[in-house]
């Protein structure tokens, strides 16, 4: 069946108002899905298993599963001594090349703060004498959104068909991976709808 062409709503159409020689932006209502075979739960070493540290900073290109939509990435080291920086590189739900340099800072879980829709590349660091130190990179609790938003116009989002909040977001009207949502519920493998204003 053929579809219409998708509506832009960033040509900077305006609406009258009851005030002559007044107009104002008109905004419109997306739903924004994320199918429930891509709404993949959070995890520690989603995208890449431990690896063990090494004495030479290791380029790894392999072994690396894609998140299935765009997701806000994390880091976690086995102990106290995994430290240094870890650099992921891919692309954004444009395409758009991304790199982000996110700190460990040992036995913890680190949360990046951009959206990857790829990752083609994780730089693990090296350490002087390493001891079964091991990192690994995970999906974090955030998803991406594909807006760039100057601030937040979320106004619903249900996961499974159940409503719930935000619990923490980021916004950007620039910069495209800085606009994510981390859910009260987080996602779980169920179908996730979002109501958002462009």
């Amino acid at each position: 069946m053929e579809q219409l062409a998708p509506y832009n709503p960033f040509i900077g159409q305006h609406l009258l108002t009851h005030v002559e020689g007044l107009t104002v932006d008109r905004a419109y209502i997306a739903h924004y899905v994320i199918p429930a075979a891509s709404a993949t739960a959070a995890g520690a070493a989603n995208v890449l298993a431990a690896t063990a540290l090494t004495t030479a900073a290791q380029d790894i290109t392999t072994g690396i599963t894609q998140p299935k939509t765009p997701r806000v990435l994390s880091i976690t080291g086995s102990a106290a001594t995994a430290v240094g920086n870890v650099v992921i590189t891919g692309t954004d739900a444009a395409g758009a090349a991304l790199s982000e340099t996110i700190v460990s800072t040992g036995a913890a879980t680190v949360v990046g703060t951009k959206a990857f829709a790829t990752v083609t590349k994780i730089t693990l660091p090296l350490l002087a004498s390493p001891d079964g130190e091991t990192i690994s990179v995970g999906l974090a609790g955030a998803f991406g959104i594909p807006y760039k938003l100057p601030y937040d116009t979320i106004l619903k989002i249900s996961n499974g068909g159940t409503a719930t909040t935000v619990a923490s977001s980021s916004f950007s009207a620039t910069v495209l991976s800085s606009n994510y949502i981390v859910p009260t519920a987080g996602l779980n493998g169920a179908q996730v709808d979002v109501y958002l204003i462009v």
